[in-house]
């Protein structure tokens, strides 16, 4: 049989092979279009990661980001490993607090280390998980009807893995800017939060005229629990003096280690009397802790107590108190002096 091909054939062969060529040729650009805009997008993200450095402003960047992409109602990370968390919504009014409410339920119940979807509520909810990052995991919280397609999904995903490093950095800088300002010990904030709050404090006392009151305050026989019974015996009535004073104030208060057995308790919107009806009661309750380093050498503190008034130094203000904490000490301990 011949297998001869006629000429017209053989134009015919090319043009179709032509065809097929430029169509394949036309969907490879196609892809490499997508391929570029995509890692446009991704580059704009790093862009936006780079001036974030906390956590808020880090999920914050990463919404704003996604918003134009993919509409979403809120993205929430939570890592209970770390006990971090952070919500951040583009809602306002009622409906921003009804989806907050809906993401700490989520947070509650459902696993952060499985990726999946569903419904709650008039929500559909995505759920990533972070991999590496312990039991982290990123929560999309969208309205009825808005899933996520599987295009989205390729995104995220690939958007995910441009967060992960900056997400992890910021997460290691809170910490290590948590520990900067924690006492080692009791865990109390330290002299460098209360330089720090101290000036913004009085500012705020003295913009909407309230009280700010402060409590200096002093272990009464410490130096004789040292002595007496050893330093880490010390290292534990200090950390039960701490336990005791977190107790009995509010989280509005800042209380502080300022070192050895001195302690400072700030009262904002906190008048004298108020103020002294707290302080006998710390007194009472380290009396009440029954530590003793030796006979008749009962631990308790005398305290110091003065309102800040607005023609007053930070360092006159200080110096008063002090004076009236040794005033405590000199009339005989355990007790307030204002």
């Amino acid at each position: 049989m011949s297998q001869s091909v006629s000429f017209s054939q053989a134009e015919n062969m090319g043009r179709d092979f032509r065809y097929v060529d430029m169509n394949s040729l036309m969907a490879e650009l196609d892809q490499f279009k997508k391929k570029t805009a995509r890692l446009s997008l991704l580059n704009e993200l790093h862009a936006r990661l780079a001036g974030a450095v906390d956590l808020p402003s880090m999920i914050e960047a990463f919404s704003v980001w996604l918003m134009p992409l993919m509409q979403h109602d809120l993205v929430a990370y939570h890592n209970p490993d770390r006990k971090r968390s952070y919500m951040y919504s583009s809602c306002h009014g009622p409906d921003r607090q009804r989806i907050f409410q809906l993401a700490e339920k989520l947070f509650d119940s459902q696993p952060q280390n499985v990726d999946h979807g569903w419904y709650d509520e008039d929500f559909y909810v995505q759920n990533w998980h972070l991999g590496s990052m312990d039991s982290s995991g990123l929560v999309l919280v969208l309205r009825q009807s808005k899933v996520i397609d599987a295009e989205e999904v390729a995104l995220i995903n690939q958007a995910l893995e441009v967060l992960r490093e900056p997400l992890q950095r910021a997460l290691d800088y809170e910490d290590l800017f948590v520990i900067a300002r924690r006492d080692t010990l009791t865990g109390l904030a330290n002299r460098r939060v209360f330089e720090e709050r101290i000036g913004p404090l009085m500012d705020n006392s003295k913009r909407h005229h309230h009280p700010l009151t402060i409590s200096c305050m002093d272990l009464d026989h410490f130096k004789q629990v040292n002595d007496n019974l050893g330093h880490a015996e010390g290292d534990r009535v200090l950390i039960k003096v701490a336990d005791t004073f977190k107790g009995m104030v509010r989280s509005s208060d800042l209380l502080v280690r300022m070192g050895g057995d001195e302690f400072f308790l700030v009262l904002p919107e906190t008048n004298l009397k108020s103020a002294k009806v707290l302080a006998e009661r710390l007194c009472k309750a380290i009396d009440d802790l029954a530590i003793y380093s030796a006979p008749g050498q009962k631990l308790g503190v005398s305290i110091g107590l003065s309102q800040w008034q607005p023609d007053m130094t930070i360092e006159d203000w200080l110096q008063d108190t002090d004076e009236l904490l040794y005033q405590a000490k000199d009339n005989g301990r355990s007790q307030v002096c204002l």
